[in-house]
């Protein structure tokens, strides 16, 4: 795919994502992830509660509660339940994922990460780099601009 098509298509597919995290029932951050293969959808997720629990991802002090999931695991565990595998897929992120998520990335088959806003601690990008996931960042700025 040539790069002007690539572009369309990221930015394309990150705007979807910022859709996905406005589902977040989460205060303190909402955020979505898309993971795409073969130019498709096959799975989705935001930051959130797992199945069955309260809504309510903090605690009356703000903290979140530790059991709440992140969006890019809500949408890699989506993909155990379907027929579809992350294998060579794209990962769509409003927020670079932090240390743990990145090694169920890696682990997943994902060979693409695609995110907006960078996590305060970027040893999760740094392992996906060394693991050999080709990683980009794109500006809300530029999303905007565009």
């Amino acid at each position: 795919m040539n790069k002007e098509k690539l572009d369309r298509y990221d930015f394309a597919y990150l705007r979807l994502a910022l859709e996905w995290a406005k589902l977040s029932h989460c205060s303190r951050k909402q955020v979505g992830a898309l993971i795409v293969k073969e130019n498709m959808i096959i799975s989705d997720g935001y930051n959130g509660s797992p199945t069955g629990f309260n809504n309510k991802c903090e605690d009356e002090n703000g903290e979140t509660y530790w059991y709440v999931l992140h969006a890019e695991a809500n949408a890699i565990l989506k993909t155990a339940k379907s027929n579809h595998n992350c294998s060579n897929a794209t990962l769509y992120l409003t927020l670079s994922p932090c240390k743990e998520c990145s090694k169920l990335i890696h682990q997943s088959g994902i060979k693409r990460l695609v995110y907006i806003n960078q996590y305060k601690d970027t040893s999760g990008l740094n392992f996906l780099s060394e693991a050999g996931v080709e990683i980009r960042e794109i500006s809300a700025n530029n999303l905007d601009a565009k």
